[in-house]
Order: C-alpha cells, then sequence, then structure tokens
C-alpha cells in the first residue's frame, strides 16, 4: 500500500466519525444561541418594537413576538433535535428578514464587501440552521430515536 493511500484511508476513517458530533455541537450551541436571542427579545419587548418600528417593519409589536418567540422556541427545539429541519425553516426566514431589514446595506454590498455580509450578526445563525437543515440533526437527537424506533415498529 503506497502512504498516501494509507493516510487518505485512515483520514477517511477519521473524517467519517465527526458528522455527528459536529452536528451536535453546531444544535446545542446555535439551539442556545438562538433561544437566548428570542428570550431577550420576548424579555424587553419594547427594545424590539421600537427597533422594529424605526426600520419601518409593519406591527412591529407582534413582528417583534413573532420573531422572539420563533427563535426562543425554535432554539430549543434545535437543542434537544427535536423538528430539526422543520424548526431551521422558520428559523432560516428571520434571519433573512434580518438580513432585509436591519442589514440591507451588507446584502447590497455582497459581491463588493463580502466581508460585511459574513461578520453580520444574521450570517452564522443563517448558517447553522442552513447545515442543519441540508444535514439533519444527526444521530444524537430526538429526531433519530424516534426515526428509529418507527422504523422498529415497521
Amino acid at each position: 500500500m503506497k502512504p498516501w493511500t494509507f493516510t487518505n484511508a485512515l483520514l477517511d476513517r477519521i473524517a467519517a466519525l465527526l458528522p455527528d458530533p459536529l452536528l451536535l455541537g453546531i444544535r446545542f450551541y446555535w439551539g442556545w444561541q438562538f433561544f437566548q436571542t428570542g428570550k431577550g427579545k420576548l424579555e424587553d419587548i419594547s427594545a424590539p418594537t421600537a427597533f422594529f418600528t424605526e426600520l419601518g417593519i409593519p406591527f412591529p409589536q407582534l413582528n417583534a413576538i413573532l420573531a422572539g418567540s420563533t427563535e426562543c422556541l425554535g432554539g430549543l427545539l434545535l437543542l434537544i433535535g427535536l423538528f430539526s429541519r422543520i424548526v431551521t425553516v422558520p428559523l432560516m426566514f428571520t434571519m433573512i428578514v434580518a438580513y432585509l431589514t436591519a442589514h440591507l446595506d451588507v446584502v447590497k454590498t455582497i459581491w463588493s464587501d463580502s466581508d460585511s455580509f459574513v461578520t453580520a450578526a444574521p450570517f452564522l445563525f443563517l448558517l447553522a440552521s442552513l447545515i442543519i437543515f441540508t444535514f439533519g440533526p444527526g444521530k444524537f437527537s430526538i429526531d433519530n430515536e424516534l426515526r428509529r424506533r418507527n422504523a422498529l415498529d415497521n
């Protein structure tokens, strides 16, 4: 066996062990971050309401409650890995709305100043949601346990 073949095979085996712990880490960290952000909005609804009013978002208090609730509940569900793919859809929507309202300037310059886009507050929240939507919650989740039990019942 050639050395590069052995190295590639070893790296392949190591890499095959990483997706589930990585997805767990993303869910735990970003689920908690979403929860904390949403909780902060809901604890002092006047602050996000005033900010949404300033941005010209219609029904600012209702939208502040919806955004805070989506982030808070969605974050908890993401954290425990329950309805993971489903919950990422409203979380991604909330982050896209954040980009299109509070961070519209960086969206307009995404190609000429990409650093501003990727360092804006919604970026990592959106990326984490997109990763879980694309790859699922991983083995270490309630979703996986329910799927496993359902497969055993059939």
